[in-house]
């Protein structure tokens, strides 16, 4: 029951998303404005148990909803054939170009959080 309470909970978010990126013409897709939302009231347990309760349940069927894609590609082996390099170049590119991303960020957050203490080296044994 508490894991429908949390598809309860995602649910309202997206279509919180849905409608306020729409009611205001923002320049970003409903399901990210409701994610956002989301993580802003996982802070409450009210929220925070239910979510919790239905992410376990869609991770522990996860490979059910590769289940879709897979009868996907196989209906379409034809365009998968002829596009099939490229669709593969695509998806490399972007997961490299997604990495490097990430790494900068994480690099230039990391630089700037901790000032100059995130240049010094660490205290080893027997230092004081």
């Amino acid at each position: 029951m508490n894991a429908l309470r949390g598809m309860m909970w995602l649910l309202i978010f997206q279509s919180a998303g849905e409608l306020l990126g729409r009611g205001l013409a923002l320049p970003l897709p409903g399901p990210v404005i409701g994610m956002v939302l989301l993580l802003l009231a996982l802070r409450w347990p009210a929220v925070q148990q239910p979510v919790a309760a239905c992410a376990e349940f869609l991770l522990s069927h996860l490979s059910l909803l590769f289940v879709p894609v897979g009868v996907g590609v196989m209906t379409h082996l034809s365009l998968v054939s002829q596009y099939g390099i490229r669709l593969l170049a695509v998806v490399v590119l972007s997961t490299v170009a997604g990495l490097a991303v990430t790494v900068l960020v994480l690099h230039l957050l990391r630089d700037r959080g901790h000032g100059p203490a995130a240049t010094t080296s660490p205290a080893k044994d027997g230092d004081v």
